[in-house]
């Protein structure tokens, strides 16, 4: 099995690449334990010491729960392997503060944590306050995984077969020259740019004449993080946590 780095963009936190010489079976594997098993931490509990806004405290909560916070999962563990036996600590729980009297937007980021390096990732809006109004919100916020909540679930990935292109007597090589998308090399088609391959690529090739299949042994790779974790952070600890399951299956067989 061979990885190959297609791109990689900070700015939508987003990471391409090929696998080569695989099969779907672990490629789907790798997909789930990315948006399934991989944790980050997410708002579990909230107190609402004050909220004279216009929303209702289980709306405001709610909006609380679904604010991406940026994860450090050296120094955070999960409730059920926590020493604390669950109980509540510094090493599986953070708390955090979100006070607002002013008039206008209260924004997720502008909640004090008492871990400076995990906070809520972007300046989501939470509520609306008019004059005289205020919020004041403590929360604790837990390591999850996406199979128990959608808001503890990092990002996205997918895949795709490697789409293998066949011209034929109709094909018209053309349209694709002036978008620079598709080359003739070595005898056979090629596509320049397989990380923004989609469906109407597809619907392009099957209008000018050129036969697309998939392949089933390489794949192209696509992993986007909604900010708790970065792409690479999120595939280390997909294969960190594939390996255990392994481990733990080895000694039951």
């Amino acid at each position: 099995m061979k990885l190959e780095k297609l791109s990689a963009d900070k700015k939508n936190n987003r990471l391409s690449f090929t696998l080569k010489d695989s099969e779907e079976y672990f490629a789907n594997t790798i997909r789930r334990m990315i948006m399934e098993e991989v944790p980050t931490l997410a708002v579990e509990d909230v107190e609402i010491k004050e909220n004279s806004s216009a929303l209702y405290d289980e709306m405001l909560a709610l909006r609380l729960g679904l604010c991406p916070i940026k994860t450090d999962l050296n120094s955070y563990e999960l409730r059920d392997r926590c020493k604390c036996g669950g109980e509540g600590c510094a090493r599986c729980e953070l708390k955090m503060v979100l006070k607002g009297a002013k008039k206008g937007y209260i924004y997720a980021t502008e909640a004090e944590s008492m871990d400076p390096k995990c906070s809520f990732v972007y300046p989501m809006p939470v509520v609306k306050l008019m004059a005289k109004q205020k919020i004041e919100v403590q929360m604790t916020a837990i390591l999850g995984r996406g199979k128990e909540h959608t808001k503890w679930s990092p990002g996205m990935a997918w895949y795709f077969g490697w789409p293998e292109l066949k011209a034929t007597s109709k094909s018209s090589l053309d349209v694709f020259a002036k978008h620079n998308a598709i080359e003739a090399k070595a005898g056979s088609l090629q596509i320049k740019d397989v990380s923004r391959w989609n469906g109407a690529c597809e619907d392009l090739c099957e209008k000018n004449g050129i036969e697309v299949s998939f392949s089933d042994k390489n794949f192209v790779f696509t992993v986007e993080s909604w900010g708790q974790l970065s792409c690479n952070e999120m595939l280390d600890k997909s294969a960190e946590i594939f390996l255990e399951k392994l481990s733990e299956f080895e000694k039951l067989v």
